[in-house]
């Protein structure tokens, strides 16, 4: 889908790029990371990221053919801010992959953890203050999770619930991280543990197992100037 919405454009910057996960070969990608951590972990024949912030991007006026930026609009200290720059560096299309928080809680996840969940919404712009940031035609398309999907967000695991246990799973995901409650993992384990065990989880959410694809949060905000 970013693909698509990026059209013809040759040159792109991509912010908050992190270490590469959404970056496109056949295009020229300028990659902005303000975290030190994860330019490092960015692999040496990747273009290497230049330090700066959403903010304030180093680019005159309408300097590249494309901006954007996915799952990373919620972590900046001025979201509105970052987005005016992103619409002044590009001459064609913005695009923000990020999720509605109004759908958030639409996930069987809720039933076990509304503390995360809770957490997630809160961080999240409404996508409509996104939309009005950006200015300009915005259309927000919901992003379809295949069943397979490998990068771990909470969504991922709509009909793989169990791999949800593994700690390592719930780390890939920041949600957890924002939780106040050290508890809550344990809880949340347990009761899925015991949801598993007895058939209570299949009763309510097996259905989800059999679906190749599922609607959830996620939504692609495509802006032209």
């Amino acid at each position: 889908m970013i693909g698509d919405a990026l059209g013809d454009a040759r040159t792109v910057v991509n912010v908050g790029a992190g270490a590469r996960s959404y970056e496109f070969a056949g295009r020229e990608v300028t990659p902005v990371e303000p975290s030190a951590a994860m330019r490092a972990q960015r692999s040496p024949e990747l273009p290497r990221a230049i330090d700066a912030v959403a903010e304030r991007l180093p680019f005159t006026d309408g300097a590249l053919d494309a901006a954007m930026t996915t799952f990373t609009v919620h972590q900046r200290s001025d979201p509105a801010a970052g987005l005016r720059e992103m619409r002044r560096v590009a001459r064609g299309p913005v695009l923000v992959l990020t999720c509605d928080p109004d759908r958030v809680r639409d996930f069987w996840l809720y039933a076990y953890a509304p503390e995360v969940l809770d957490a997630e919404a809160r961080r999240y712009p409404p996508t409509a203050a996104l939309a009005a940031a950006l200015g300009g035609r915005t259309t927000v398309r919901p992003v379809p999770i295949p069943a397979d999907r490998t990068d771990g967000f909470n969504e991922t695991y709509y009909a793989r619930p169990e791999l949800l246990l593994d700690p390592g799973a719930r780390q890939a995901c920041s949600a957890w991280s924002f939780v106040d409650d050290d508890a809550v993992p344990a809880r949340f384990d347990a009761h899925l543990r015991r949801d598993l065990a007895d058939g209570a989880r299949e009763e309510r959410y097996g259905h989800l197992r059999g679906r190749p694809v599922h609607q959830g949060s996620p939504v692609l905000l495509a802006n032209l100037p």
